[in-house]
């Protein structure tokens, strides 16, 4: 355990970031999850909705840090294009 105070809010902040990119990325999983159903169950309509939010929290986890900007674009890639494939 820290001694000096500037160690101790280091950690307190280290714990408040960790719990966020965990938030995150337990929802990026379930947005990602309900679109490979909605592809897998055939249904275009939903997949195209599930396709837009999982772009948008793909983008906005990069934008947080959460993710590389690099690995967000190319998860958006691929689902664009398991979703054009899906015809």
């Amino acid at each position: 355990m820290a001694n000096i105070k500037s160690a101790k809010k280091r950690i307190r902040v280290i714990d408040k970031k960790t719990a966020r990119n965990r938030r995150i990325k337990n929802h990026l999983k379930t947005v990602l999850r309900d679109f490979e159903t909605a592809i897998a169950e055939g249904n275009k309509d939903a997949a195209k909705e599930k396709l837009i939010l999982a772009e948008k929290k793909l983008m906005q986890a990069a934008a947080k840090g959460t993710i590389h900007k690099n690995t967000a674009a190319r998860k958006v890639s691929r689902l664009t294009k398991k979703f054009n494939n899906a015809n």
